[in-house]
């Protein structure tokens, strides 16, 4: 299992939409890899939710460790056709923490090593100042607050860099723009 968690190496910079539900991850990262004319990594658990929610069945704690390797196997199949940068809507963090918020506090310890030893250049962590969107998928639109605070916090304790996107999404689009710019730069 350890091995589906991986992360295969990678020449492109990576970064990653970080945050709670509803706060504009999915359309930042379309929109970033069209601008730089790249791939995006989707958010893997979307997928295996909405086919569960076909089965008319609800995600368990059992459904953590295959949406986490289901995220790592689409992100090192897509990581090849990156043009110099690979924009992530999620990573094994972002599994970790929504593990944490629904499983109280339960977390695999592969995923906790994961999450911790995959290596991103940068995290874009979305903040809730844009309205709710509901959706089939989205449960806490009243726990907006708490659940971004548990994404700050675990980056700041899993020491990943991250800059805070606010605003519209054209104010959310530039700054992630200006900083992947200078991440470029300074890529060999």
């Amino acid at each position: 299992m350890e091995e589906k968690l991986r992360q295969d190496p990678s020449d492109c910079l990576k970064v990653v939409l970080f945050g709670p539900e509803s706060t504009g991850k999915s359309t930042l990262a379309m929109e970033l890899a069209g601008f730089y004319k790249t791939v995006y990594v989707p958010e893997y658990s979307r997928i295996y939710a909405a086919a569960k929610l076909l089965q008319n069945k609800a995600l368990t704690k059992a459904d953590v460790m295959p949406i986490a390797e289901g995220q790592m196997r689409l992100e090192n199949e897509t990581a090849p056709k990156a043009n110099k940068v690979l924009i992530c809507d999620t990573d094994l963090l972002e599994t970790k923490v929504y593990s944490e918020a629904y499983y109280t506090g339960s977390v695999d310890t592969n995923l906790e090593k994961y999450a911790r030893e995959n290596v991103y250049d940068l995290y874009f962590l979305t903040y809730i100042d844009i309205p709710w969107e509901a959706d089939n998928l989205r449960d806490r639109p009243n726990d907006r607050e708490e659940m971004f605070e548990a994404f700050e916090s675990a980056l700041k304790s899993h020491n990943k860099p991250y800059v805070m996107l606010k605003g519209t999404l054209e104010n959310r689009l530039n700054s992630a723009k200006a900083h992947i710019d200078k991440l470029l730069k300074l890529k060999p």
